[in-house]
């Protein structure tokens, strides 16, 4: 996913510095590139203002007509629009509202045409009304912003979808990506992501899902389904489950992103901030755990001055108001607490593992999982030993769920070589390496087995 996301609206600017440029006194040629120019600045400038808009704009049509899939119909032709009429007219000082009123009289023609959406008509024909008293459906749109575009995160995450149709529909319609992005960073091909897409707008159609922001329990167990994607994206890009490159910085920070989205629309929800903690806290590591050539580094061997301390007191600052908002922290809040432990200690031997093994233990309370309790023997070899963790490991062995999983023999590899058994350590590596789809953390196996035999030669020379 190698586009810029974190574009903002100075591309606009630079769009409005080529349309100040005049006419030259020069060949046609030296005119026919400024009119490339102009052309090219303007289309980055509207793929800008795409990605700033386009979840807003969508959010809001999908109030109006109640489909996702008609909505961002009536979006991408907005945008259609904007591609074949800004290059010349030139853009807007408002883009946003050039493109909401221009989906919205789109709608307006798709609404009268199709019988079958006649309330939904009516309830335009009462938006037509509001525009005589000088408020129109746009400003309708703008008012409950808000709560349009929680609509749509609920919309797009629903337990309906798989996770990986959530995952993509989300990236999709809230992230403004394309299908190419979404299959690059995710290492599926295009075909396969834009068959994800169609069938979730189909199946959320099917199965008449509701453009709504849910109340009471349904809210708590829809809120756990859009957490858990934003989450999916974000261990993509921090742990990338195949491919060349080990982390995917752009896959983290839309996720980021979604997140203090979501945090702004739902304060007094201590798991969001919790999720918007951890993520932060974790992102702050990024550029510490990649090496020049884009090696692995791992936790303990990382260069802290290269976390981002910006991203640690945002994450930290974060946790505090999942803290003061009450009540037991959730699995995002408690592994946000294990996250600042580590971003709190200045060197790897500061660590508070006994507190990092109590915070596991609520951990696994909340949410038990045998990923859960691999981690929490991490931590307990790190506090009381690594034979301690190696018997948490060792129970862990007959786990089904675990059995093609690449970190359980990476893992008890480790700890076998910090007891000494070399010759074990090494095929556990060697296992672990074998289970791995991602190149680099491959190497980083094959190279931790190296090691061990070296380790169990220099042994038997002595």
């Amino acid at each position: 996913m190698g586009s810029s996301r974190s574009v903002r609206y100075h591309s606009t600017k630079a769009h409005e510095g080529a349309l100040a440029i005049g006419p030259r006194e020069a060949d046609t040629s030296e005119r026919t590139g400024d009119a490339e120019t102009v052309t090219t600045d303007a289309h980055r400038a509207i793929e800008a203002i795409w990605r700033i808009e386009s979840a807003r704009l969508i959010a809001g049509l999908t109030r109006v007509v109640g489909d996702i899939g008609t909505a961002e119909e009536i979006a991408q032709d907005a945008l259609v629009k904007a591609l074949e009429q800004w290059p010349t007219s030139g853009v807007p000082e408002k883009p946003g509202a050039w493109l909401m009123a221009t989906a919205k009289h789109r709608a307006a023609d798709l609404i009268r045409r199709r019988k079958t959406l006649e309330r939904k008509y009516e309830e335009l024909g009462r938006d037509a009304e509001r525009d005589q008293d000088g408020k129109d459906l746009e400003t309708a749109i703008d008012e409950d912003f808000g709560d349009d575009l929680l609509g749509l995160i609920f919309m797009a995450s629903h337990p309906v979808l798989s996770k990986d149709a959530r995952v993509a529909l989300t990236l999709r319609v809230l992230g403004g990506l394309t299908t190419e992005e979404i299959a690059r960073g995710f290492l599926v091909p295009v075909p396969n992501i834009a068959q994800r897409i169609v069938r979730a707008k189909r199946t959320l159609a099917e199965a008449h899902v509701r453009f709504e922001v849910p109340d009471g329990p349904d809210r708590v167990a829809r809120l756990a389904s859009v957490l858990e994607v934003i989450y999916l994206i974000f261990n993509e890009g921090y742990s990338a489950t195949a491919g060349e490159d080990w982390v995917r910085p752009a896959l983290c920070e839309e996720a980021i992103r979604l997140g203090r989205i979501l945090a702004e629309l739902t304060p007094t929800e201590p798991e969001v901030h919790g999720l918007v903690a951890l993520m932060e806290i974790h992102a702050s590591r990024l550029s510490a755990r990649v090496g020049p050539s884009g090696e692995p580094i791992l936790l303990l061997d990382q260069d802290r001055a290269r976390w981002d301390g910006l991203l640690i007191r945002r994450g930290l600052a974060a946790l505090e108001r999942a803290e003061r908002l009450g009540g037991a922290m959730g699995p995002y809040a408690l592994q946000a607490a294990i996250a600042a432990c580590h971003a709190r200690a200045t060197t790897a031997t500061e660590t508070d593992w006994p507190r990092i093994v109590a915070l596991y233990d609520a951990v696994a309370q909340l949410a038990p999982s045998p990923v859960v309790e691999l981690n929490r023997a991490v931590a307990v070899g790190m506090a009381f030993g690594p034979a301690a963790g190696l018997d948490l490991v060792d129970a862990l062995l007959a786990e089904a769920s675990l059995k093609t999983y690449h970190l359980l023999p990476a893992v008890r590899g480790d700890l076998l070589r910090k007891l000494g058994r070399s010759a074990e350590a090494g095929a556990e590596f060697e296992r672990a390496a074998s289970l791995t789809e991602n190149v680099r953390e491959r190497e980083l196996l094959q190279r931790r087995a190296a090691e061990c035999a070296a380790e169990r030669n220099l042994e038997s020379l002595r």
